[in-house]
């Protein structure tokens, strides 16, 4: 493909990619959004259901105790096990070089063609990674497993970073009963504390998808907005029924 020629007005500057903790930004985003929206969610729907305030607040934090006990092991649980199936499918892969080379051979040459590269230069990519084992299986486990060692996931990291971030997501909906006596009072603060967390998540999240910040606030304040209607209206209608 020819390359085009572009002006310096035209050349945006350069910018770097996210760096070494990019494969972390999905534990981060999910434990603070899910501890500020499960305990809004729930703090709402309490208040609503006419708890008192020392009973919302004793509500609050056993959910996000719990939450966070919960986040943190079923984090640790699934990163461990998926590094697990990775490091089989590995071993697999050191079996197949070992004594079907020929096979790996065509399977590069399939994924390299695929991708567009012509019979001549593919052979010569296939005859340089077969010279290199450690280099072969790199190249396989990238193209035919989608795995690279930079995004590969600590399952300790995650499931500290899963938990911790859970219970600061948790707090704005949990600080406000402990300071004031009127359950409605601490539920505006809640919300005000909450939604202000929430846009800033949302907004936090462009910095690695490189979207526009408004909407991406909004989007997960209207969203957890939307919960919070519900549940309040869940809550008063258990209210009055009971």
């Amino acid at each position: 493909m020819a390359t085009e020629q572009h002006t310096a007005e035209e050349i945006p500057p350069y910018r770097e990619h996210q760096g070494a903790h990019r494969q972390y930004v999905r534990d981060i985003i999910l434990g603070v959004n899910d501890g500020l929206v499960s305990t809004f969610l729930l703090v709402v729907a309490v208040v609503g259901g006419g708890l008192s305030t020392d009973g919302v607040l004793l509500a609050g934090v056993a959910a996000a105790i719990a939450g966070a006990i919960s986040m943190a092991a079923g984090e640790y649980v699934a990163t461990k096990s998926q590094e697990e199936v990775f490091e089989g499918e590995m071993e697999l892969e050191r079996e197949h070089l070992r004594y079907h080379r020929e096979v790996e051979r065509n399977e590069l040459r399939e994924m390299f063609t695929d991708m567009g590269l012509d019979a001549e230069n593919t052979e010569r990519v296939v005859q340089a990674l077969d010279r290199d084992d450690d280099a072969m299986m790199k190249v396989m486990m990238a193209l035919e497993f989608g795995v690279v060692d930079t995004e590969r996931r600590n399952p300790l990291a995650a499931m500290a970073m899963s938990g911790l971030l859970f219970l600061a997501g948790a707090l704005p909906s949990i600080v406000p009963f402990a300071i004031v006596a009127s359950p409605n009072t601490g539920l505006v603060w809640a919300a005000a504390l909450s939604g202000s967390a929430l846009f800033a998540v949302g907004a936090f999240k462009t910095l690695a998808t490189r979207g526009n910040p408004w909407r991406s606030g909004l989007e997960n304040l209207a969203i957890a907005a939307a919960g919070g209607l519900i549940a309040y209206l869940v809550g008063s209608a258990f209210d009055v029924a009971v």
